[in-house]
């Protein structure tokens, strides 16, 4: 716990709230706008300072000096402050704000020094219009300038709980997206090695089809070699019978002309068997008859 007190007060001291410099600047912006174009769109007002030029978007050095670059440095100071939490950036735009207010209103009495002209307030009009002139063009915004941004100044450079309150939750927001992305991380690697075991399994599976049909016709082929080789043994003991038969038949020719065989008029028991010619059987010798 001391330990997060501890990361949440070192964090606060260089992050702060936007909303702590959002008004603040908002206004800084509109009143460097306001002192950078007034140069430009007061005689559409009647507010002019003579003898400089009193003609709308007429651009010269000394409004370019007096009033557009302090007026552009305040915008920049207040957008600084709108937009920006770090507290470091944050109090340089203050800091940029501050001096362009104080310029605008010490650039009038300093314009001789630097050669500048600002003119004067037209002279056919009003005390009150050439008063309101000097306050529109230099002395009032600048003091509005200056105000705004020093109240800016002060409310960054203090290190309040609310700060440290807004730390802690930025914190918390930083860890809880760790560990968000933490558990992203690991689903994706769950899935990852969930595909390549996927993979493994159906690598394994097309091996093993390969072997089995392998073995397969292994089996077929020993099959029908052992068929074969039974239709051989027959057709050899088939041989080696008809061959014993012929043994039988008379060596002389003549031999037993004259005598019935008792065999004759009886088929033969190869007959029918188209790849081999029916034998008949001779009759058995004299001293076998008796």
């Amino acid at each position: 716990m001391t330990a997060d007190l501890n990361t949440s007060i070192r964090a606060s001291r260089v992050r702060v709230p936007r909303s702590r410099g959002a008004a603040s600047g908002f206004l800084v912006v509109v009143l460097g706008a306001w002192a950078a174009l007034i140069p430009f769109i007061g005689p559409y007002l009647n507010l002019a300072f003579t003898p400089s030029p009193d003609k709308a978007w007429h651009w010269t050095a000394d409004r370019g000096w007096l009033n557009v670059l302090p007026g552009v440095l305040t915008v920049l100071g207040g957008l600084l402050l709108l937009l920006s939490r770090s507290r470091v950036v944050t109090v340089f735009g203050a800091w940029v704000a501050v001096l362009s207010g104080a310029w605008l209103i010490v650039a009038p009495a300093l314009a001789p020094v630097l050669k500048l002209s600002t003119g004067s307030p037209d002279p056919s009009s009003g005390k009150d219009v050439r008063a309101l002139t000097e306050l529109v063009f230099f002395y009032g915004i600048g003091a509005l300038i200056l105000f705004v941004a020093s109240v800016a100044l002060g409310r960054l450079s203090v290190h309040s709980v609310r700060d440290v309150r807004a730390a802690e939750r930025r914190v918390a927001a930083e860890e809880a997206a760790a560990a968000e992305e933490e558990q992203r991380l690991a689903r994706e690697r769950e899935a990852y090695a969930a595909r390549d075991r996927e993979k493994e399994r159906e690598r394994a599976s097309a091996d093993a089809r390969p072997a089995a049909g392998a073995g397969t016709a292994t089996g077929a082929g020993t099959s029908a070699g052992a068929e074969h080789n039974g239709g051989g043994n027959g057709r050899h003991e088939r041989t080696a019978g008809d061959a014993a038969a012929t043994q039988h038949l008379p060596s002389q020719p003549g031999q037993y002309q004259g005598q019935p065989s008792q065999y004759q008029g009886q088929p033969s028991q190869y007959q029918g068997q188209p790849a081999q010619p029916p034998y008949t059987s001779a009759p058995p010798p004299p001293e076998q008859r008796s």
